[in-house]
Protein backbone atom coordinates (compact mmCIF):
# COMPACT_ATOMS: atom_id res chain seq x y z
CA UNK A 1 0.00 0.00 0.00
CA UNK A 2 1.15 3.49 -0.85
CA UNK A 3 0.17 6.33 1.47
CA UNK A 4 -1.14 9.24 -0.50
CA UNK A 5 0.07 12.75 0.33
CA UNK A 6 -1.97 14.88 -2.08
CA UNK A 7 -5.26 14.62 -3.92
CA UNK A 8 -6.82 16.52 -6.76
CA UNK A 9 -10.51 17.34 -6.80
CA UNK A 10 -13.20 17.16 -9.42
CA UNK A 11 -16.69 18.64 -9.17
CA UNK A 12 -19.23 16.21 -10.63
CA UNK A 13 -22.98 15.76 -10.54
CA UNK A 14 -22.74 11.96 -10.28
CA UNK A 15 -19.89 9.95 -8.79
CA UNK A 16 -18.23 8.01 -11.64
CA UNK A 17 -18.35 4.22 -11.77
CA UNK A 18 -14.55 4.12 -11.63
CA UNK A 19 -13.08 6.19 -8.80
CA UNK A 20 -9.46 7.18 -9.38
CA UNK A 21 -6.94 6.70 -6.58
CA UNK A 22 -5.86 10.33 -6.38
CA UNK A 23 -9.16 12.22 -6.85
CA UNK A 24 -11.79 13.66 -4.53
CA UNK A 25 -15.12 13.58 -6.39
CA UNK A 26 -17.39 16.33 -5.10
CA UNK A 27 -21.11 16.23 -5.89
CA UNK A 28 -22.68 19.43 -4.62
CA UNK A 29 -26.08 18.30 -5.99
CA UNK A 30 -25.99 15.19 -3.82
CA UNK A 31 -23.96 16.69 -0.94
CA UNK A 32 -21.38 13.93 -1.13
CA UNK A 33 -17.63 13.55 -1.53
CA UNK A 34 -16.15 10.19 -2.59
CA UNK A 35 -12.52 9.13 -2.78
CA UNK A 36 -10.37 6.03 -2.49
CA UNK A 37 -8.93 5.51 0.98
CA UNK A 38 -5.68 7.43 1.24
CA UNK A 39 -3.82 4.46 2.74
CA UNK A 40 -3.89 2.77 -0.67
CA UNK A 41 -6.11 -0.17 0.35
CA UNK A 42 -8.45 0.63 -2.56
CA UNK A 43 -11.64 1.02 -0.52
CA UNK A 44 -14.05 3.77 -1.53
CA UNK A 45 -14.74 6.33 1.18
CA UNK A 46 -18.02 8.27 1.15
CA UNK A 47 -18.26 11.47 3.16
CA UNK A 48 -21.78 12.94 3.23
CA UNK A 49 -21.88 16.72 3.54
CA UNK A 50 -24.31 17.92 6.19
CA UNK A 51 -24.41 19.84 9.47
CA UNK A 52 -23.98 16.53 11.33
CA UNK A 53 -21.46 14.83 9.04
CA UNK A 54 -18.67 16.52 7.06
CA UNK A 55 -18.12 20.09 6.02
CA UNK A 56 -16.56 20.95 2.67
CA UNK A 57 -14.32 23.98 2.46
CA UNK A 58 -13.43 25.16 -1.05
CA UNK A 59 -11.19 28.22 -1.21
CA UNK A 60 -11.36 28.52 -5.00
CA UNK A 61 -8.32 26.31 -5.52
CA UNK A 62 -8.28 23.50 -2.96
CA UNK A 63 -10.64 21.31 -0.94
CA UNK A 64 -10.65 20.60 2.77
CA UNK A 65 -12.98 18.29 4.68
CA UNK A 66 -13.76 18.51 8.37
CA UNK A 67 -13.74 16.68 10.65
CA UNK A 68 -11.09 14.03 10.09
CA UNK A 69 -11.85 10.87 8.18
CA UNK A 70 -11.74 7.81 10.38
CA UNK A 71 -12.27 4.67 8.34
CA UNK A 72 -13.24 2.58 11.37
CA UNK A 73 -15.39 0.22 9.31
CA UNK A 74 -12.56 -0.66 6.92
CA UNK A 75 -9.89 -3.29 7.63
CA UNK A 76 -7.16 -0.60 7.34
CA UNK A 77 -8.75 1.61 10.06
CA UNK A 78 -6.90 4.58 8.53
CA UNK A 79 -7.37 8.04 10.01
CA UNK A 80 -6.49 11.31 8.27
CA UNK A 81 -7.46 14.88 7.52
CA UNK A 82 -7.84 16.36 4.06
CA UNK A 83 -6.69 19.97 4.17
CA UNK A 84 -6.05 22.01 1.04
CA UNK A 85 -5.92 18.82 -1.09
CA UNK A 86 -3.21 17.43 1.18
CA UNK A 87 -3.54 14.35 3.33
CA UNK A 88 -2.50 14.91 6.95
CA UNK A 89 -2.19 11.59 8.71
CA UNK A 90 -3.64 11.27 12.21
CA UNK A 91 -2.69 8.77 14.86
CA UNK A 92 -4.52 5.47 14.99
CA UNK A 93 -7.43 5.44 17.48
CA UNK A 94 -8.07 2.67 19.97
CA UNK A 95 -11.40 0.85 19.81
CA UNK A 96 -12.48 2.72 22.95
CA UNK A 97 -11.76 6.08 21.26
CA UNK A 98 -13.70 4.95 18.18
CA UNK A 99 -16.68 3.98 20.38
CA UNK A 100 -16.60 7.34 22.17
CA UNK A 101 -16.39 9.15 18.82
CA UNK A 102 -19.35 7.19 17.42
CA UNK A 103 -21.40 7.91 20.56
CA UNK A 104 -20.56 11.61 20.27
CA UNK A 105 -21.60 11.65 16.58
CA UNK A 106 -24.86 9.87 17.40
CA UNK A 107 -25.61 12.31 20.21
CA UNK A 108 -24.85 15.32 17.98
CA UNK A 109 -27.21 13.98 15.28
CA UNK A 110 -30.02 13.43 17.80
CA UNK A 111 -29.53 16.89 19.26
CA UNK A 112 -29.49 18.52 15.82
CA UNK A 113 -32.51 16.66 14.46
CA UNK A 114 -34.51 17.30 17.62
CA UNK A 115 -33.68 21.00 17.70
CA UNK A 116 -36.11 23.87 17.17
CA UNK A 117 -34.28 24.77 13.93
CA UNK A 118 -35.03 21.34 12.53
CA UNK A 119 -38.68 21.56 13.57
CA UNK A 120 -38.94 24.95 11.87
CA UNK A 121 -37.35 23.51 8.71
CA UNK A 122 -39.73 20.52 8.78
CA UNK A 123 -42.71 22.88 9.16
CA UNK A 124 -41.44 24.97 6.24
CA UNK A 125 -41.17 21.85 4.06
CA UNK A 126 -44.72 20.86 5.04
CA UNK A 127 -45.97 24.36 4.18
CA UNK A 128 -44.25 24.25 0.78
CA UNK A 129 -45.81 20.87 0.05
CA UNK A 130 -49.26 22.20 1.00
CA UNK A 131 -48.80 25.21 -1.30
CA UNK A 132 -47.57 22.96 -4.13
CA UNK A 133 -50.69 20.81 -3.66
CA UNK A 134 -52.97 23.86 -3.84
CA UNK A 135 -51.19 25.13 -6.95
CA UNK A 136 -51.59 21.72 -8.61
CA UNK A 137 -55.32 21.64 -7.76
CA UNK A 138 -55.75 25.16 -9.15
CA UNK A 139 -53.91 24.26 -12.35
CA UNK A 140 -55.99 21.10 -12.78
CA UNK A 141 -59.23 23.09 -12.25
CA UNK A 142 -58.16 25.65 -14.87
CA UNK A 143 -57.18 22.91 -17.32
CA UNK A 144 -60.47 21.06 -16.74
CA UNK A 145 -62.45 24.30 -17.24
CA UNK A 146 -60.51 25.03 -20.45
CA UNK A 147 -61.06 21.51 -21.83
CA UNK A 148 -64.77 21.73 -21.00
CA UNK A 149 -64.97 25.05 -22.87
CA UNK A 150 -63.64 23.16 -25.92
CA UNK A 151 -66.35 20.55 -25.52
CA UNK A 152 -64.18 17.82 -24.03
CA UNK A 153 -66.05 15.98 -21.31
CA UNK A 154 -63.55 13.22 -20.60
CA UNK A 155 -66.19 10.56 -21.24
CA UNK A 156 -66.47 8.37 -24.32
Amino acid sequence: MTLRKTLKHEFVEFIPDVVNEDTLYVSIEYATVVHKCCCGCGSEVVTPLSPTDWELIFNGRTISLAPSIGNWGLPCKSHYWIKNNRVKWARRWSQEEVNVGKAHDSSAKKKYFNSDKTLVAQEAITNVREVEGKVRKTLWRKLKKYLQSLGFTGRS
